[in-house]
């Protein structure tokens, strides 16, 4: 872990801020000088480097914004899971029954194909409906690790704060809920590294992906074994640093509860 290069005199939130700084940087110099180290691989890689360099830059995106909006998606539906109304509740099990019931393939097939059949004039492109179903997804794992958090906050700590005479709302946003996010944290970080490599699935719909990318190489030039090593080299890359950054941001919040 990158945090564990820094000098031991500096504070948790200067080796987690330098450790954020790093990983991110070096995301992007992988992405830019991707194309350009693969470009001197022999046929068929060296050849196609753009095309994979393409592809990494597409899976990354297409997981930020669905990471983002499956984060926005679990946090509403961990909320409604514990709301205090009937109907709310039993909607939130639903979508989160269903999703997680569900292969996550038959989820981007089903968004791509059968919605437009039942929303006439939603016809989403390629990547957005991708976008869709992966947050869909993830939302509903993201939502039962929020919700596994709020439930593990002590009750005495709202009471407490009601004893003080804090409002609803601030005993939520202020006692609750950042507890229960240091603790939903670990699960979290884990549910963003799987979508990485969940977004794979997003070729079956023709999203110009890494897998997407690989596949066709290699089924052009009949040489599985170096494209698809490289692909897997690609993402393992990926998520070395994506690992990196969401370890930082473990170690800012002290989720294993240590001093140093």
């Amino acid at each position: 872990m990158l945090t564990a290069l820094w000098p031991s005199h500096w504070s948790r939130q200067q080796r987690s801020n330098a450790t954020l700084v790093s990983a991110v940087v070096l995301m992007v110099l992988a992405l830019m000088l991707l194309g350009q180290m693969l470009s001197f691989l022999p046929e068929p890689i060296g050849p196609n480097a753009q095309a994979f360099s393409d592809g990494a830059r597409t899976t990354l995106w297409l997981t930020l914004v669905s990471g983002s909006v499956g984060l926005a998606l679990g946090t509403a539906a961990a909320l409604a899971r514990t709301a205090r109304w009937a109907a709310l509740r039993y909607l939130a099990s639903f979508y989160i029954w269903v999703i997680r019931g569900t292969p996550l393939l038959v989820q981007i097939l089903f968004v791509y194909f059968a919605l437009p059949a039942l929303i006439p004039g939603l016809n989403l492109p390629d990547f957005a409906a991708a976008v869709l179903a992966l947050s869909l997804n993830v939302g509903a794992y993201n939502a039962e690790a929020i919700r596994a958090g709020l439930l593990a906050v002590p009750r005495g700590q709202t009471e407490a704060a009601r004893a003080l005479g804090l409002g609803r709302a601030h005993v939520f946003f202020d006692v609750v809920f950042p507890q229960a996010f240091k603790i939903a944290l670990p699960p979290l970080v884990s549910n963003f590294v799987a979508l990485l490599k969940d977004s794979s699935l997003a070729y079956a719909i023709g999203v110009v992906e890494l897998t997407n990318v690989g596949n066709r190489i290699q089924s052009a030039t009949f040489q599985p074994i170096a494209t698809l090593t490289t692909v897997a080299v690609t993402y393992l890359l990926l998520t070395t640093l994506v690992t990196q950054i969401s370890n930082a941001i473990e170690y800012r919040f002290d989720v294993e509860g240590r001093s140093q």
